[in-house]
């Protein structure tokens, strides 16, 4: 018996049959700064129990990003308060939520009706120069870690602009011992955030698929956030996912232009902020920041949803099908495209890719299943057992 047309498949039914995983979400810092609960009602933010339960996602990487200015000389501080807020949350919520390690773990939730939170640092400068923190983190379930965030670090370089001096070009000696350490470790290497010359280092050093835990297509919006066809190749050779961000300003050019035209106005709003916060002698609190880039981004007009399809679209064209998949960067962003409102939202997505002919065995590649490869491939190459595991 062959196969249904993709037209003729119920897009609420293949949505319903996936196992959906979303690479990351900034949520933790509403858990720590805003006293919020997972469990509680959405408010200004993007993803809840509800609106995950109601979008069918059943696993959630959330971001552990200590700001790299606001936290200067606590990183590993501000890590361990995130990583915290969400080992409180499981806690709290032993009946709706597990901590998961492995994929599984992600499995075993979900078929126990719990959603499957899990955890990746951001940004390489958590671990301050130590293999120690690294591995402690590990111990405490972070599962990947995206090398860099818009700052370079002392052994990686960044995409973004705040550039410390001097900046190292690519992966230094000490950064390839960090990514020699994760893959023993297990642990994922995202090159979200890295740039050209430290994804090519990254991918020649490394023994096990590399992930870019939220970027796009530079070929369709042009920020350096994104990845070129060529490296979009060269991940998919590695074995490795691209998964898509749903930020505004990732997914269209005209959006993207319109927002860096308002940089200067932005950046002034920002400073005043900074001083007022600097004079009481205490970090900004991220939904403060993300508020003003929310005003911001409400004087423009949303992109439309087309715009996020065209990324997964141009990836599976360019990687293929077995190289694509989610990472929304949900409550870490200020814009979202026309249709997608909260996590309740992402079965549009599979509609939309059924509509233009991918098979429902396609959208479960897409949803989730292309990064249980990658996770599973990731844990199998460590050649011994790290050790213990404390989470």
């Amino acid at each position: 018996m062959t196969n249904p047309p993709a037209a003729q498949l119920d897009p609420a039914q293949v949505h319903g049959s996936a196992l959906v995983i979303d690479t990351h979400a900034d949520t933790p810092q509403r858990f720590v700064d805003e006293d919020w609960d997972f469990t509680g009602a959405l408010g200004s933010g993007h993803l809840n129990l509800e609106t995950a339960r109601q979008g069918n996602l059943a696993a959630e990487f959330f971001a552990i990003w200590p700001e790299p200015e606001a936290w200067q000389g606590r990183f590993a501080h501000r890590t361990l308060c995130l990583i915290d807020g969400v080992l409180e949350q499981v806690r709290r919520h032993p009946e709706e939520l597990a901590l998961c390690t492995s994929p599984a773990e992600i499995i075993g939730a979900r078929d126990v009706g719990k959603f499957a939170v899990l955890m990746g640092i951001e940004g390489g400068h958590a671990i301050e120069n130590s293999l120690a923190l690294l591995r402690t983190y590990y111990a405490l379930g972070v599962r990947y870690m995206t090398l860099t965030w818009a700052n370079s670090n002392e052994w990686a370089e960044s995409s973004g602009d705040l550039r410390p001096d001097p900046v190292p070009s690519g992966l230094t000696g000490f950064g390839r011992e960090v990514v020699a350490e994760m893959n023993r470790l297990g642990m994922m290497i995202d090159v979200s955030h890295a740039s050209d010359q430290t994804f090519a280092d990254v991918l020649a050093v490394s023994r096990a698929p590399v992930i870019a835990s939220h970027s796009g297509a530079r070929a369709l919006t042009h920020s350096p956030r994104n990845l070129t066809d060529d490296q979009l190749r060269a991940l998919a050779a590695n074995g490795g996912v691209c998964m898509v961000n749903f930020y505004a300003a990732f997914i269209d050019e005209n959006y993207r232009r319109a927002l860096v035209a308002l940089k200067p106005e932005r950046s002034t709003a920002h400073a005043a902020l900074a001083a007022e916060y600097a004079a009481k002698g205490e970090p900004i609190p991220f939904h403060l920041s993300n508020q003003i880039d929310r005003e911001f981004a409400a004087r423009l007009p949303r992109p439309p949803f087309e715009s996020l399809i065209d990324h997964f679209e141009h990836i599976i064209e360019v990687a293929g099908i077995d190289h694509v998949g989610i990472g929304s960067d949900f409550d870490g962003i200020s814009a979202l495209p026309e249709g997608i409102d909260s996590a309740a939202d992402l079965p549009r997505i599979t509609a939309a890719l059924l509509a233009s002919g991918h098979s429902a065995e396609d959208l479960r590649k897409v949803l989730g299943g292309n990064l249980m490869r990658v996770f599973g491939e990731v844990q199998c190459a460590v050649p011994h057992p790290p050790g213990i595991v404390l989470a």
